[in-house]
């Protein structure tokens, strides 16, 4: 189950929802045991998996989040409390922590939607807070160096795809964790999972430019395969969001349309595909905060069209 991927660090793939999607967690071993890098999310699945592993007498010192989405903080509480293994997160990681555990991210996100001419948000049920209820162990400082192993990693804030999103660079060994930052073969996605508006598109371009001045030899993202083309990388995910916001750009260049349309004419009619939306939506905000394009509210929703 673990993928060697240096001399002291293992990838562990955390499949959920009956093998349809997975996360990149990751082991790295020290004198004292393994510190994991994101634990997956809560689900039976993804539990199983890492009892497996557990069961072969590997010890772990500690778990390490970069950021607070669920498929990454999702089992943090089950390693603190059930397996006893401490729980580290970032300060700006914690306000997120926070803000999650009180319901309401749902309603929030419904009123972007429906704003935005979609319906409502798909998922039924009552809204789970509970992944966020625990007190971490303790609070990373986004300017203190982080033993991960045997070895002192530097966080790097690259807001984004998150807004606490903390990528963990080793210089001597080339050795960069980057979460969901960067992926080799699909974009992240740029989403308001908070149910908040904000020009978050700007906020992680900047992060790759700024992200660039490293040279990592190998980076660790939080799914698919590991990435050993930095910089090429980097310019082909600015490259994609620069022809993704252009062909929003003419799509309303003439004639006005809504985030919903958008998406079931650039991805197909298929109901709300919540992924895609959010990627439409803050497409339209950053073109929008350039002066590109222009919003206007009709009984309610949101309709955009170039200036």
């Amino acid at each position: 189950m673990l993928e060697k991927v240096t001399e002291n660090i293992y990838k562990l793939v955390i499949h959920f929802n009956s093998g349809k999607n997975d996360v990149n967690c990751y082991l790295v071993k020290g004198d004292k045991g393994y510190t994991v890098i994101d634990t997956g999310i809560n689900t039976r699945e993804a539990k199983n998996e890492w009892k497996k592993v557990l069961e072969s007498s590997i010890e772990i010192e500690k778990v390490v989040l970069t950021h607070t989405h669920q498929d990454h903080i999702g089992l943090a509480k089950w390693f603190q409390q059930d397996l006893g293994v401490p729980v580290y997160i970032f300060e700006l990681g914690m306000k997120e922590v926070e803000k999650r555990r009180v319901p309401g991210t749902r309603e929030k996100l419904n009123f972007l939607l429906n704003t935005h001419g979609g319906p409502g948000f798909p998922v039924k049920g009552e809204e789970d807070t509970s992944i966020y209820d625990f007190d971490p162990d303790g609070l990373i400082k986004e300017d203190e160096q982080i033993k991960i192993g045997e070895d002192y990693y530097k966080p790097i804030w690259t807001p984004g795809h998150a807004p606490d999103h903390f990528c963990l660079y080793n210089e001597e060994k080339g050795i960069m964790f980057v979460g969901d930052h960067m992926l080799r073969d699909i974009s992240p996605v740029i989403g308001l999972w908070a149910g908040e508006e904000g020009n978050i598109l700007k906020d992680y371009y900047n992060s790759l430019d700024y992200i660039k001045k490293y040279q990592p030899v190998v980076a660790l993202p939080g799914h698919g395969n590991l990435i050993y083309n930095f910089s090429e990388r980097i310019s082909r995910l600015k490259s994609r969001h620069n022809h993704r916001l252009q062909e929003v750009f003419e799509s309303i260049k003439y004639e006005s349309k809504t985030a919903y349309q958008l998406c079931q004419e650039v991805y197909g009619d298929k109901g709300l595909l919540i992924a895609p939306f959010m990627a439409i939506l803050t497409r339209l905000i950053y073109l929008e905060a350039a002066g590109k394009i222009k919003r206007e509210i009709s009984d309610g929703v949101a309709v955009f069209q170039g200036q």
